[in-house]
This record gives C-alpha cells, sequence and structure tokens, in this order.
C-alpha cells in the first residue's frame, strides 16, 4: 500500500539543527520528485524544498535557503531535510510529498503534488528561544 512517513521532527533551540527523514512504502521514490512543506498554527501550507527525480536540481523557499539541504538516497527509498540555523518561524509541521513531473518546475512546485490521501501525519519541528 502507497504511504508516506515523515519522520525526525522534535523540539530543538534557535539556532539548532535536525534532520527530517521522508521513508514510503509501496512506491519507488526514485521515480517521483519529492517535495517538503510545512504548515505552522494558523498559517496556509506552504512548500519549503523539492528535489527532481535524478537528485540533478533542487528548489528552496528563499525562507529556507541557505539554512536547509534537501537530499534524498534511492537506494534506501527515503528523501531527508537537514535543517540548521532553526529559527522560531521554521515551526511546523512537515510533511513530504511526490510530484507529477520527475523535475521540480521552480517556485510553481507545488501545483504539481500527488496523492495526498497517502501523506503522512507530518512531523512536528518546534523551535523556541
Amino acid at each position: 500500500q502507497l504511504r508516506f512517513v515523515e519522520s525526525g521532527g522534535g523540539l530543538v533551540h534557535t539556532g539548532g539543527s535536525l534532520r527530517l527523514s521522508c521513508a514510503a512504502s509501496g512506491v519507488t521514490l526514485e521515480d517521483y520528485a519529492i517535495g517538503w512543506l510545512r504548515q505552522a498554527p494558523g498559517k496556509e501550507r506552504e512548500g519549503v524544498s523539492c528535489i527532481s527525480s535524478s537528485d540533478t536540481s533542487t528548489y528552496y523557499a528563499d525562507s529556507v535557503k541557505g539554512r536547509f539541504t534537501i537530499s534524498r538516497d534511492n537506494a534506501k527509498n527515503t528523501v531527508y531535510l537537514q535543517m540548521s540555523s532553526l529559527k522560531l518561524e521554521d515551526t511546523g509541521v512537515y510533511y513530504c510529498a511526490p510530484l507529477a513531473p520527475k523535475s521540480c518546475r521552480g517556485a510553481i512546485w507545488t501545483s504539481y503534488l500527488l496523492y495526498p490521501e497517502y501523506w503522512g501525519q507530518g512531523t512536528q519541528v518546534t523551535v523556541s528561544s
């Protein structure tokens, strides 16, 4: 059965780091570009980062550029989000999702999200001062 599971969240102080993982079952992640999204309390969901299926291109929201790094290990069917220099505004629930095309297509990549019914519960990231 198709399923996405996010993990690695937690409570961290400002300036700290976390590495999130997105694991999938029932699907080969290598066939898809994968994106990370987040949703903070009272705010709309926003796209954070995306990586192409071939790992040749990535995209980052301006708010995380230079602090977050997306990567993938297709042998492990897993996509990662390394988050550093965390800020209070990075707090939220982080989700991963596949895209229809194999590339991210720039800033509009969240328009191509697939299978929302199979997304995981997300992983909570809380940044405190």
